[in-house]
């Protein structure tokens, strides 16, 4: 017989081999995919290597398929290393797009500093108050924040779709020839463009330069402050952390802000780095707010390896946009992606249990009362003699 046994304490080797042992297996499973449909491995790996990093240009594009999902999954990390469900990334990264947009518009004619702090702090404003919401039912009237968080996303997409296309909004172009065809969004000013650094030959956008500080700062919070500490007891049992003293309930709301001021900043960054306007179905098609769950499942919702993770699926995304054509469908990389998710959360299994092997017939030979040596199975309820007062007996 077989069974999986929780470790108390897992070696730091696991940590670096399984990622890699987990990688590793997933290129070979994929590449048997791709022989299946008539490509070779070698071929289209060093394809997607060439297209996502090495070749003039590839990985500054890479950094910015890359922006959105360090924020979004920074923004699902914090959420659930708190056992705080939150599946609203997506909205929440709408809603930042929103006011960050508005913001631009409004404030368009003063310095560029001034208004991309603004921008900035608009976009996380918006996303914490759509992420509180759900984060108050789910404190204050027990509603399960997955279903909460989830149905907000289809509430802020639609919301962004009637602005734009069903609406005179503040946020549409109702004078530019080409909204007259079709709706679109104002263009911000030239003075809401965010700046971008330039590294040798690779342009890093501001968006991912905020998100790698925001993961070193969460880092550091959650490992060496007392309230990371706390949020790390009541993560583990909600119930020791009363026991203790400490306000559960106001920690999970903020927990809530702070994740979707995470998401609200990917929304910002989208608007001040790259469209430049508010644009809802753009936002729609590419799912950021999802992937950055993905991103964050793959290394454990641990902040600084997301970054790295980021990087990586950013440039599975910009491989995929180069190789895409007649005889290399999107397909193939979207299941490229998939097996790698699949592999990596299959490896951390096996970094948070060890396998344990028994002989069958020893465990068949066991009774239901049999309480075994330590370390053995226990029945999940012990035979206990309960005696049967007489009416009117004394215990």
């Amino acid at each position: 017989m077989i069974r999986l046994e929780r470790r108390l304490e897992t070696p730091r080797w696991l940590g670096v081999v399984i990622p890699l042992a987990s990688v590793l297996v997933a290129l070979l499973v994929a590449g048997v995919v791709l022989l299946a449909s008539g490509h070779s491995p070698v071929e289209v790996y060093r394809s997607m290597i060439e297209a996502a990093f090495t070749a003039p240009g590839a990985f500054s594009a890479t950094l910015v398929s890359a922006t959105p999902l360090v924020l979004t999954g920074l923004c699902a990390a914090l959420a659930f290393r708190m056992r705080v469900y939150n599946i609203g990334g997506e909205g929440q990264l709408y809603m930042g797009a929103l006011g960050a947009s508005a913001v631009g518009l409004a404030l368009g004619g003063l310095p560029g500093p001034v208004v991309i702090l603004a921008m900035i702090l608009a976009g996380m404003a918006a996303g914490s108050v759509w992420a509180a919401i759900p984060g108050l039912l789910r404190t204050y009237a027990n509603t399960n924040e997955i279903l909460t968080t989830l149905m907000l996303n289809y509430v802020a997409g639609l919301l962004g779709y009637y602005l734009i296309f069903d609406s005179n909004s503040f946020w549409r172009d109702t004078t530019s020839p080409s909204a007259k065809v079709f709706p679109q969004g104002k263009t911000l000013a030239d003075s809401t463009s965010w700046p971008a650094f330039h590294l040798g030959a690779v342009t890093v956008p501001l968006g991912f330069v905020l998100g790698v500080v925001l993961a070193a700062v969460m880092f550091v919070v959650l490992r060496s402050t007392k309230s990371g500490f706390q949020l790390r007891v009541i993560a583990g049992s909600d119930r020791a952390g009363r026991y203790a003293g400490m306000r559960t309930k106001r920690a999970i709301v903020l927990v809530m802000l702070g994740s979707g001021a995470l998401a609200g900043l990917a929304g910002a960054s989208q608007v001040g780095d790259f469209s430049h306007l508010f644009d809802p179905s753009g936002l729609q098609q590419v799912s950021y707010g999802y992937t950055g769950i993905v991103v964050a499942a793959l290394v454990a919702f641990e902040p600084l390896p997301l970054v790295l993770a980021a990087i990586l699926l950013g440039g599975l995304i910009n491989a995929g946009f180069t190789l895409q054509g007649a005889t290399f469908p999107q397909g193939l990389v979207g299941m490229i992606e998939g097996i790698l998710l699949l592999c990596v959360l299959c490896g951390s299994l096996f970094g948070r249990f060890r396998i344990r092997m028994r002989p069958a017939a020893a465990g068949a030979a066991r009774t239901p009362g049999d309480r075994g040596s330590a370390g053995e199975d226990r029945p999940l309820v012990e035979e206990q003699e309960i005696p049967i007062l007489a009416s009117g007996s004394e215990p």
